[in-house]
């Protein structure tokens, strides 16, 4: 029976995670790079575990666990989750959720243990509630906040009100207005539920969006490689750019935005061939191109950047998708 105790402590988020990834139809995040997650919740927790180590003390036990620890863990989670949006690892609602949930799920791992350490003969329905409660609350409460602040991405706002949410969720749970068991079995119904219409509103605008984003792609690759591009409001912005650059940058420009392209059209065939079933590996040639593209970057400099960024539609999604494809 000693094996039963960690088994319910540890296997549910897990599994969570692991249907999660199953879930991804589109294969967003691979695997090495959930795991990886996964091990940076487990570092966060370490540094939670000291934080709250000098901070328990000076409070409250109940006050603490309710209001001073929730806001502490979800911060330093949510700083995980900010960087990895920051990197452009986070694209989508999907991916928002499995990376989300694998931060939160290696937290509540190396909580657990921790706990299991100090109490390896606790009952049954202790590890019940720490197995299928505590561990999926973590997790669920950091995808929430990464749900919420990749929909918001773009408003000054954008990481408010998730991270509201994931600590009152987290605070919520603290309180035990219900039974410790009534409150794990209400997280274990409703994160699932919730977690589930999250992937299928995903799935759906990730279906949208490359049907879109494809086709305007294609439209700007043939008016570049027509020679027509001059005669278009394109072509007619790159002209007005002659009067702000040199005519080597304006060249160089042109280049970028041919090649920012083609690399674009290649990421949304590759995510396409995914949803498939397809295995889409990136091949030197298009190695080549992401290495000619940061030359290009480095020519045309920041202000040149921001100069073509409006032909570029470069939104979250779309630096997302090359640097998805560039790995």
């Amino acid at each position: 029976m000693d094996f039963v105790r960690p088994l319910l402590g540890l296997a549910p988020v897990l599994c969570f995670l692991g249907a999660l990834v199953l879930l991804d139809s589109y294969k967003l995040v691979r695997l090495r790079w959930v795991v990886m997650a996964v091990v940076g919740g487990m570092a966060i927790a370490g540094i939670a575990y000291f934080v709250n180590g000098e901070l328990l003390e000076r409070f409250d036990f109940r006050f603490y666990t309710r209001y001073v620890s929730p806001f502490i863990e979800e911060t330093l989670k949510a700083l995980a989750i900010v960087a990895l949006v920051r990197a452009h690892r986070i694209g989508f609602l999907v991916d928002a959720a499995i990376f989300g949930f694998a931060v939160g799920a290696g937290f509540a791992l190396v909580e657990n243990l921790d706990y299991l350490s100090m109490a390896p003969h606790s009952g049954i329905g202790t590890w019940f509630v720490r197995g299928f409660g505590t561990a999926i609350m973590h997790g669920g409460a950091t995808a929430i906040f990464a749900v919420a602040s990749v929909a918001l991405l773009g408003r000054a706002y954008a990481y408010i009100p998730g991270f509201a949410l994931a600590v009152v969720l987290h605070s919520a749970f603290n309180h035990f207005f219900f039974s410790p068991l009534a409150s794990t079995a209400g997280v274990a119904i409703v994160m699932p539920l919730l977690l589930n219409a999250v992937f299928a509103r995903s799935e759906t605008a990730v279906g949208d969006w490359l049907g879109r984003g494809f086709d305007a792609d294609a439209e700007m690759l043939e008016l570049i490689n027509s020679g027509q591009l001059s005669g278009s409001p394109v072509g007619r912005y790159l002209h007005q750019l002659k009067d702000r650059f040199q005519g080597l940058v304006v060249a160089d420009l042109l280049a970028y935005l041919r090649l920012y392209t083609e690399l674009a059209l290649r990421a949304k065939g590759v995510l396409m061939m995914r949803e498939s079933g397809f295995d889409a590996p990136v091949d030197e040639a298009t190695r080549e191109k992401f290495a000619e593209l940061r030359y290009l970057e480095k020519s045309v400099g920041r202000t040149g950047l921001l100069a073509i960024q409006p032909m570029l539609h470069m939104s979250h999604k779309d630096l997302w998708q090359l640097y998805m494809l560039g790995k």
